[in-house]
This record gives C-alpha cells, structure tokens and sequence, in this order.
C-alpha cells in the first residue's frame, strides 16, 4: 500500500491533468451553452425575402449553419416582399428575427408605427447597392429619364419600394404620376424586363443578386449609375440618413458594365429581432452569423462583407442584451 507521501505526486499530476482538460474544454463548453446556459431550444421563425433575392439564400443557408450550431433549434424560413413586411411580421410575432434595410427600419421608427420601440438589432450584415437595370439599347442614361416609362419598383412592402419611390423624387419625378409603376418583385421583374413588358426597374440587394446574373446571361442590359442622385437625397434628412454614395464594383456583373464602376446609393442591412427574444438564442444566432460568414459568403458573396469589427453598428437600433452578449464574450 503506497503511504501519503507517495501518493502526493500522483495526486498533484492527477488535479493538473484535470485542470488543462478543463482549459481545453471550456470553449467548447462555452459555445454549446451560449452565455454559461444550457443550449437553446425551440422553434425560430425567419422572415426572408423575395425568390431570387440574397435574402432568401441568405436565410437558407443561415438555416444550414444554425443546424449544426444550434442542434435543438427548428428554423422555418418565411419568404416575404421585403424589408418593410419582415419588420411587420416581427412586431406582430409572425417571425422571430429577420433582415431588413435600416432606411426601411428608421422609417418605421420615425412614423412611430406600432412595436417600434420594441425592436432590436443583432448585427449590421452587408450593404445593399441600388441597381437600375434597363435593356443595353435604352436611352435611358439617368433616373430622369425614365419619365413616362414602364418601371419597376418592388413589391409594395418592400425595401426596394421605399427606396425606388425616394430616388425617382430625388430625380424629379413623382413615382405615381411621372412613371408607369409597376409593383412587382425581383422573381417577376427580369423576365418582364427581357419580353418587354418593362422599360427598367429598380433593385436594391447585395452584389451579385442571382436573378440579375440569370437575367444578364440571356439577355443585354446595362446598370445606370444614380450617384448623381446622393446630395439631393442627402438633403431629404433625416429619411434619407441611412444612404450613402458607394461604386458597384466593377466585376459584381462581369460583361454588364465594360469593366466599369458604377456609381449608386447603398444602405447597410440589419440582423434584427425584437427586446423579448431569448437572451441565449439571440446571442447563439449572432456568434453563427459572424462565425459563419466565410462559410454562407462562398455562395452569398455579400455576406464575405459580414465582419465582427463593424456589426456592432447597428443604428438606428439598439443592440439586444443577448447580441451584446455576444460581442463582449468575442472581445474578451
């Protein structure tokens, strides 16, 4: 039988085995438990977007990671027009999180529409360009010179919507009377566009949106620049604070733009939720929106935009305690 003595150091080599398992451990123990909790639970629902739209593969492929890091989470994906819709379905408990533009979130806080004091952000995501798009042959060289002719401008509870009606003031024109509006989506808008039932159209998405690469193969249209459009919509403040002059690169649509930047207006997008969410759900969901964003950003190219450093930014919202959470456990 070994005496206390010599048993000491088989203790003492025992307690530091133990503790360097535990040094090894408690990250992992930390991610499968967000916030020193148990593992989330129960069913989620994600308001997308339009078919075709990077909303909607966004949240496929969203739903994809949270499989793997949050096994005890049931996400069902809810397509919808938009932006404004998603910040609707939010309020009224349809979803429980959701993308949408912050131009279209700071309209409904400034209308003081219902719930709006309610929502929460988790993460400022990519930027969204706005993108006209005509035939090659058009005549049409400035957003003045879509008076009188057939333009699309997104379904009515859109993002795009708002922000179509907004540019088309800012060029001059009033949406209702000056054009022809036709209020139809991006799964609908490249087609009529190709067999001629518009004249352009109006798209506000991250760079490449598929259906405007789909359109692009098999039919020849060209992007009109709006940049010339940013001061006058910078004097709308406070509407028109979320926009700010960007370049489309010049490869988002190879062969489209000559090799060309063009010159728009982009609006960052948001991650957002509302105050009553579940503190460890909504913190486990932030931590996969960062962590994920090479994996979603090898098909969404917008998401490779997706950066801990600049998620944090979420005006006009507030962030919720579980995303702050998130952010304070990543820093530290």
């Amino acid at each position: 039988m070994l005496s206390s003595s010599s048993r000491r150091p088989e203790i003492r080599r025992l307690l530091t085995a133990v503790a360097c398992a535990v040094a090894v451990l408690a990250p992992l123990l930390w991610w499968l438990s967000p916030g020193g909790g148990p593992t989330p639970g129960g069913s989620v629902t994600f308001a997308t977007g339009v078919r075709g739209g990077v909303y909607e593969r966004y949240g496929e492929l969203l739903k994809e990671q949270l499989r793997r890091d949050l096994p005890e989470v049931d996400v069902t994906l809810a397509p919808s027009q938009g932006s404004v819709e998603n910040i609707e379905r939010l309020v009224s408990g349809e979803a429980s999180f959701t993308i949408a533009a912050a131009d279209a979130v700071a309209a409904y806080l400034e209308e003081g529409r219902p719930g709006a004091d309610r929502l929460r952000a988790c993460a400022r995501l990519y930027d969204d360009y706005i993108q006209l798009v005509v035939p090659a042959g058009s005549p049409v060289r400035a957003a003045a010179d879509l008076k009188g002719l057939r333009v699309g401008l997104g379904q009515p509870r859109s993002g795009v919507n708002l922000i179509a009606g907004r540019l088309l003031r800012a060029a001059g024109l009033d949406p209702e009377r000056d054009v022809v509006p036709v209020p139809e989506g991006i799964d609908r808008m490249p087609d009529l566009l190709a067999r001629g039932g518009l004249d352009a159209f109006f798209w506000s998405g991250g760079l490449p949106t598929g259906a405007i690469e789909d359109l692009a193969e098999e039919f020849d249209i060209r992007l009109v620049p709006l940049g010339d459009l940013v001061p006058t919509l910078h004097a709308q403040e406070p509407e028109t604070r979320s926009y700010r002059a960007a370049l489309m690169p010049a490869d988002a649509y190879p062969g489209v733009q000559d090799g060309k930047a063009i010159e728009t207006v982009a609006v960052a997008n948001l991650l957002v939720t509302v105050d009553g969410a579940d503190d460890a759900l909504t913190e486990g969901i932030t931590r996969s929106v960062i962590n994920s964003r090479d994996r979603i950003g090898r098909e969404v190219h917008a998401a490779q935009k997706v950066d801990l450093r600049t998620a944090i930014y979420t005006h006009p919202l507030d962030l919720h305690r579980g995303a702050e959470r998130y952010y304070r456990s990543a820093k530290s």
